[in-house]
C-alpha cells in the first residue's frame, strides 16, 4: 500500500557548506544566510524555467542543456545589462569574465548579495512578483521556503502523466490541503483549495492525478462536476478531470474546492499510514499544508519532511509540535519536481 500522495505537477546530496556555516556563525546572521540559499534556489529554478529567462542564456550556448545553468552564458548577460545601464565606473566595460566568481557564488548561494540580486532581476527581466519573492527570501524570513528536486515521480511515471495529460494549460499559484487523521488512525479525508491561473484561452477543464489510495474525490465551489472517465495512466497512477464552473480566457484566475477520502485498512505499523505527502510533478507556488488529528488518538511525534520522489526515502525533516487544535501547519512559498509532507509516529 503506498503513502497517500496527492500529485501536482536539486535535492543537493553530500556535504552541506551551509550546515557547517550554522555551526560558527550568530544566530542573528543564520537567517540571513539562509535567505540567500533559499533566494538562490528559486533564482536558479527562474533561470531553468522553460521561456524567455532561459532563452536569454542558452542562446549563447553551442550546446545548451536543459537541467544544466551554464555560468559563463549567464555572465554575458549581466555584462551586458552592466554596459548598456552603467551605474558605476568601468560598469561600461564590463567583461563577462570579470562577472564569472559572482555568477558561481550567487547560484551557490554563498555569495549573494543584495546589488548582484537587482543586477539578476535587470538582467533578466524578472517579473515584479518574480522580483518580490527573491528579495522575501533574500532577507530570510523563515515563513518563506522553496523546495526544488529532481523529481517528484520516477521517470517512466513522468512521461506517461504528460502523455496522458497533454501540455499544460494552467499553473497553480495557490494551494492549500487541509488533512484529517480520524480517531482510529486512518488519514480520512483532504480538503483542497487550489486557485489556478488559465495560460490558453477557453480552459473548460483541468486534470486531477491520484494513486490507488483515493476512494471518492467530491467537488466544490469553482467546480461544475468532474469527468466521468477516470484513466489509468501508470502503475497506481490515475487521471480524471475537473469540468469548470466557467472557462476562463488567458490569464484569469478561478478558486477549486474538491475534497478526497481516502481508503486504508488501518494498519498503525504501516509507514505509508503515517504520512501524507504533496507531490509536485512540475511547479506549485504558494503550498500551504495543514495536518489535524482527533483528540482520542495524537501521535507521539510529527515531522515536515521532504522526500527523494514519492518513492524515495526522506532526505530533510523538522520535528514539529502540535497546536492547541491538534494540528501542525506547515507554509512554503514555491516547490518544483518535489515531494514534501508530514509523517508521524503513533504513542
Amino acid at each position: 500500500m503506498s503513502a497517500p500522495t496527492t500529485l501536482a505537477a536539486n535535492l543537493t546530496h553530500g556535504r552541506d557548506p551551509v550546515a557547517t556555516l550554522r555551526k560558527t556563525t550568530p544566530v542573528s546572521d543564520v537567517m540571513q544566510i539562509e535567505g540567500q540559499r533559499a533566494a538562490a534556489e528559486y533564482l536558479r529554478q527562474l533561470l531553468l524555467k522553460p521561456g524567455r529567462y532561459r532563452d536569454a542564456w542558452q542562446c549563447r550556448v553551442a550546446r545548451p542543456r536543459d537541467d544544466v545553468i551554464n555560468q559563463m552564458a549567464v555572465a554575458e548577460v549581466m555584462a551586458g545589462q552592466l554596459r548598456s545601464a552603467p551605474g558605476r565606473p568601468g560598469d561600461a566595460q564590463m567583461m563577462p569574465y570579470q562577472l564569472r566568481e559572482t555568477v558561481s557564488g550567487a547560484l551557490a548561494g554563498l555569495q549573494l548579495s543584495r546589488q548582484t540580486l537587482e543586477l539578476f532581476v535587470d538582467a533578466f527581466g524578472f517579473a515584479e512578483h518574480e522580483a518580490e519573492r527573491l528579495r522575501r527570501l533574500w532577507i530570510g524570513t523563515a515563513r518563506i521556503s522553496v523546495l526544488s528536486g529532481s523529481h517528484a515521480v520516477p521517470t517512466q511515471a513522468e512521461r506517461d502523466v504528460d502523455q496522458a495529460l497533454g501540455p499544460r494549460k494552467h499553473q497553480t499559484i495557490s494551494l492549500h490541503d487541509h488533512v484529517w487523521v480520524s480517531a482510529d488512525r486512518r488519514i480520512d479525508r483532504v480538503r483542497t483549495l487550489q486557485v489556478i491561473q488559465s495560460t490558453a484561452d477557453g480552459l473548460a477543464r483541468i486534470p486531477f492525478v491520484c494513486d490507488t489510495n483515493v476512494l471518492t474525490i467530491e467537488v466544490g465551489h469553482g467546480c461544475r462536476q468532474l469527468a466521468d472517465e477516470v484513466r489509468q495512466i501508470g502503475d497506481d497512477m490515475f487521471a480524471a478531470e475537473f469540468i469548470l464552473a466557467r472557462s476562463l480566457d488567458q490569464g484569469e484566475t478561478l478558486t477549486l474546492e474538491y475534497l478526497v477520502s481516502y481508503r486504508y485498512p488501518g494498519d498503525p505499523t504501516d509507514p505509508a499510514e503515517r504520512e501524507y505527502r504533496r507531490a509536485v510533478i512540475r511547479s506549485v507556488d504558494n503550498l500551504d499544508v495543514r495536518i489535524e488529528f482527533h483528540p482520542d488518538t495524537l501521535p507521539a511525534h510529527v515531522w515536515w519532511a521532504h522526500w527523494d520522489g514519492v518513492e524515495g526515502s526522506v532526505v530533510d525533516q523538522d520535528l514539529v509540535t502540535l497546536d492547541s487544535q491538534q494540528s501542525a501547519h506547515r507554509f512554503l512559498r514555491s516547490l518544483d519536481r518535489t515531494v514534501a509532507g508530514f509523517h508521524w509516529v503513533w504513542r
